[in-house]
């Protein structure tokens, strides 16, 4: 863990923190672009109101990870993203999502679209009953891709950046439910982007992995952040630290802290943050 943390507890940092493009600033560096601008975000399930007056720059191209207890929001926060909240009878969202500029409830987007640019892995891993090639196949075949040729270099190079390839190269045929846990969850991480997405969403990916399972997530998503940008929810705030640039900190729906993960945890501004960070609630 990196010096000076206030969490009580942890475990190393499996792998070494990059600097320079998608990772720590170098001296002079200015701050990344911005990839999602929430601004007074809030969010009623029915007459209840579960997100208040969010506002927030996600930095692109780096990891940005959402905490706090349960039932603070995280989980309805990170699903505005790709609008999948949509899909919730009731729910009514105010405030303005801007990816890359764009506003996604822009009523001449195509939320389809949105959801090919903002990817999204969920907490149970789900593979579909199919062999890990149509798994991994799947959203190139939604898409109208039927060339095999094509499908067979993109479903390659999506498992290894996945770091699943060469543990599966010679079953691919095979049912994805014979995979192991962490070997379904890298699954459906190589099928969400293997339509490259701008964003990828992880919510609680590694709540029911091993810690083995577990390192092998947190490793592979500091080589896909070279590439994407990448938002996690996790109630593990030593993962939070391992692995994120940029912290957010939700309490009942409203978010009290939002900055570089280093700063948040070694010196927080707000009472409440430091709190939660050394256990004295939640």
């Amino acid at each position: 863990m990196r010096p000076g943390l206030l969490l009580a507890v942890g475990r190393p940092l499996a792998v070494p923190r990059p600097v320079g493009p998608g990772g720590s600033l170098r001296a002079g560096e200015g701050p990344p672009p911005t990839a999602i601008d929430l601004e007074t975000v809030s969010v009623w399930y029915g007459k209840v109101q579960a997100i208040h007056n969010v506002g927030m720059q996600i930095p692109e191209r780096r990891i940005t990870a959402l905490i706090g207890p349960s039932g603070c929001g995280k989980s309805t926060l990170i699903r505005c993203l790709n609008r999948l909240n949509d899909l919730i009878e009731g729910i009514r969202i105010e405030g303005h999502i801007r990816l890359h500029g764009q506003d996604i409830h822009d009523p001449t987007l195509d939320v389809i679209e949105l959801r090919k640019r903002v990817g999204m892995v969920f907490q149970k891993s789900n593979p579909f009953p199919k062999s890990i090639y149509e798994n991994a196949a799947y959203g190139l075949r939604v898409n109208g891709e039927h060339r095999r040729a094509v499908l067979d270099q993109v479903i390659e190079q999506s498992l290894r950046r996945a770091a699943l390839w060469e543990e599966v190269k010679d079953r691919l045929h095979t049912n994805a439910l014979r995979l192991s846990g962490g070997q379904q969850q890298r699954l459906c991480i190589a099928r969400a982007i293997a339509v490259e997405p701008e964003v990828l969403l992880l919510d609680e990916p590694c709540s029911a992995l091993d810690p083995i399972a577990t390192a092998k997530i947190e490793e592979l998503l500091y080589s896909l952040k070279e590439r994407y940008t990448i938002v996690i929810v996790t109630h593990n705030m030593q993962q939070a630290a391992r692995v994120s640039d940029d912290t957010g900190f939700l309490l009942m729906g409203e978010l009290i802290e939002f900055g570089a993960t280093d700063t948040l945890f070694t010196t927080p501004q707000d009472a409440r943050t430091e709190a939660y960070i050394t256990g004295r609630f939640g």
